[in-house]
This record gives C-alpha cells, sequence and structure tokens, in this order.
C-alpha cells in the first residue's frame, strides 16, 4: 500500500475518547501509516472543530480524515486544505444548514436505544447499561467495561447548531454502514450516504465498529489510502 506520505487523522463520537480508536490505530501502524487520534472535548461543535484543526495543523502532507458517530459532523466542518478523502464510520452527516439532532433523530428510535437528556450540569451521559445495549452490544465484557469507565459527556451545543457546508460536497468520501447500529438506525445512514455520493460499505456491525470490528473499519480506511497515495 503506498500510504508512506499519507497521514489518517480519527475522530471520536460522543460518549468515547480516542482510546475508542485503540485497535485502528495498532493495525494501521503495523502498516507504517501516520496516524494521529484528535481530542476533541465535546463541549461544543466548533470547540470540536477547532480542536480538529490544531490536530491537523501539526501535518505535513495529504490527510484521509475518518469519524465516527458524532464526529461526523465535525470531520465536515474543517477548512484544512490538507484534508483529501473522508472515511465515515456509522457516523452522521448533516447536510448545509441542519443540525447533527435533525439526522440523529430523523427516525423513530431503536426499541433498545437509550433515553437521553441533560444532567444537571448540562451534560449528556450514555446509560451505562446502554453501552450493552446499543451502543457496543457486539463487545466482550472487558471492552464494555473500558467503554463505559472512559466516556465523555457531549454538551447539547455540538448538535443543536445548523453546521456549515459539509467538506462531503467537495471531497471523495467512504461511509461504512452498520446494518445492526442501534444509536444510528442503518436507514438513516442509508440515506445520509446516499445524499453524499460515498462509497458505501455495508456490514453487519453495530455502532461501535472501530472497537467490535476493526478489521473492518481498516480495510475501508485503506480504499480512502489508496486514492489519494494514487
Amino acid at each position: 500500500m503506498a500510504a508512506k506520505n499519507v497521514n489518517v487523522v480519527l475522530a471520536h463520537g460522543a460518549w468515547a475518547d480516542g482510546s475508542s480508536w485503540a485497535r485502528v490505530i495498532a493495525a494501521l501502524k503495523l502498516e507504517g501509516v501516520n496516524v494521529v487520534a484528535a481530542p476533541l472535548p465535546l463541549t461544543s461543535l466548533a470547540d470540536d472543530v477547532a480542536a480538529l484543526d490544531r490536530s491537523l495543523a501539526r501535518l505535513e502532507g495529504p490527510v484521509v480524515l475518518a469519524g465516527h458517530a458524532y464526529a461526523g459532523a465535525v470531520i465536515a466542518e474543517t477548512k484544512a486544505k490538507n484534508v483529501k478523502a473522508l472515511v465515515y464510520v456509522t457516523a452522521l452527516a448533516p447536510d448545509e444548514g441542519e443540525k447533527v439532532a435533525d439526522v440523529f433523530y430523523r427516525a423513530a428510535p431503536h426499541p433498545l436505544a437509550p433515553k437521553l437528556a441533560p444532567d444537571d450540569n448540562g451534560l449528556i451521559w450514555l446509560p451505562d447499561e446502554a453501552f450493552k445495549n446499543a451502543f457496543a452490544q457486539q463487545a466482550s465484557a472487558d471492552d464494555l467495561a473500558v467503554l463505559s469507565a472512559v466516556q465523555r459527556p457531549i454538551s447539547p451545543a455540538c448538535i443543536t447548531v445548523p453546521v456549515g457546508r459539509p467538506l462531503w460536497k467537495d471531497v471523495p468520501s467512504w461511509f461504512l454502514l452498520a446494518e445492526d447500529d442501534r444509536m444510528i438506525l442503518a436507514e438513516t445512514q442509508r440515506f445520509m450516504a446516499k445524499r453524499m455520493g460515498a462509497t458505501v460499505r455495508a456490514h453487519a456491525v453495530d455502532h461501535a465498529p472501530i472497537v467490535t470490528a476493526p478489521h473492518i473499519v481498516v480495510e475501508i480506511i485503506r480504499e480512502a489510502i489508496r486514492s489519494v497515495a494514487a
């Protein structure tokens, strides 16, 4: 794989941190890819985009930018010129003028999806039982314990503001469609991926394939790398 000059930047979603990408990072590093997990504060969409931009500014050369879940909105907001391809991992892709919440709540939720609401501090946490019921139902008990322990809450300010012109209108995109996702339903993912004109790879995985099926995620990132390297 001609990837030595292509960077990969990974953006985590809500209720997660960069460690959620650990297996993807390890696999890409073994192939000699320069890979970075951008730390997002999850305090507002603008804050998250700014944090992502800081990570992108540290890199020289073209970038394949991947986002999981909520981070699909974040990666599409960057104006960094070195981003040459986007990879959506069961991610949200609002169009210009839409809010993240518009696409997240586009369809009726899965019966096992958690009910979400801000706490007394104005932050939205994922209930512990939701990790095994909806977020990563295919994960091992050990993985579920880690996911729950390291979760980071998300602010409503991340999902209630309209987005600008998304980058997926201007650069190639790939979309891992998770057919067994209980957080973002497959029909919603299919709707978003179609209007994006993304290259779709559908698999029977849950909402967290970066943990439960990292080999599938890595293969899609490889496709994007090969496209950029060519």
